[in-house]
């Protein structure tokens, strides 16, 4: 996990919304990635991230153009504070649906009541888009990913995001649940069977959001088309998760 502490207030983590491919926008901070998603018939926001950082959400939806009433579901990709602390706060906002995986359903409690648990092969659709989950333990129990079709002049892209790609509770003694690492590499080898053009960051630094994003404002060239890097990138959750029992067993 980003150390988050290096922030001296809560708004240095700003970052401008970034619009990634079609009705797909960035509208997170650093800290914390948020996205949402134009449906044409209402606003999906993923992971709203934390509750001191929520006005920069709601200001980057208004420079965009939306208006954060306009949401309908939120959806929370796993359970932890800094993806979920200000589900709360936003779904009594704009009275939006909140989801979250099943087996995250009791620890997200803590930060907020979930109206739909999500399982493996749920569908959302809601205008344009049609979600789909799948379950991804590892990082936690009930750690969803989802994938959707995004439309870009003439062409669809498959969009997709691993939705707890965090080492942080790999490490001995820092397990959400017993099995995590063994849910985690089945995971991972269980994404690479996907098809997907545009990775989502569930956090800015999995897909470079804010390089990328300077760079399609300064030259146009959409380098969020990627479709090697969801492979190269679950590869190297892999490898991590390699290097970090080899040095616990070196220990």
């Amino acid at each position: 996990m980003f150390p988050r502490k290096r922030f001296e207030q809560n708004w240095h983590g700003a970052m401008q919304p970034i619009r990634i491919i079609g009705g797909v926008f960035f509208v997170g901070t650093y800290p914390a990635s948020t996205h949402l998603i134009d449906t044409g018939d209402g606003l999906i926001l993923i992971d709203p991230g934390y509750a001191d950082t929520l006005h920069l959400i709601v200001h980057s939806i208004h420079k965009l153009g939306f208006d954060p009433m306009d949401i309908r579901y939120i959806v929370n990709t796993h359970w932890h504070g800094d993806h979920t602390a200000a589900t709360a706060q936003l779904a009594y906002m704009c009275g939006a649906k909140t989801l979250i995986g099943a087996d995250d359903a009791e620890k997200a409690k803590k930060y907020f009541q979930p109206d739909i648990l999500l399982r493996d092969g749920d569908t959302l659709e809601l205008g344009n888009t049609v979600m789909h989950f799948m379950e991804t333990p590892g990082h936690t129990k009930g750690t969803v990913s989802f994938f959707f079709n995004a439309e870009e002049g003439e062409k669809t892209y498959r969009v997709g995001m691993f939705g707890g790609a965090g080492a942080n509770t790999l490490a001995a003694g820092k397990f959400d649940y017993p099995e995590a690492r063994e849910g985690y590499r089945a995971s991972v080898h269980r994404l690479m069977k996907e098809k997907v053009d545009v990775m989502l960051g569930n956090h800015v630094w999995n897909n470079d959001t804010e390089v990328k994003g300077i760079h399609l404002a300064e030259t146009g060239e959409n380098l969020f088309i990627d479709s090697e890097l969801w492979g190269k990138f679950l590869t190297h959750c892999e490898k991590r998760l390699d290097a970090l029992i080899e040095k616990e067993a070196q220990a």
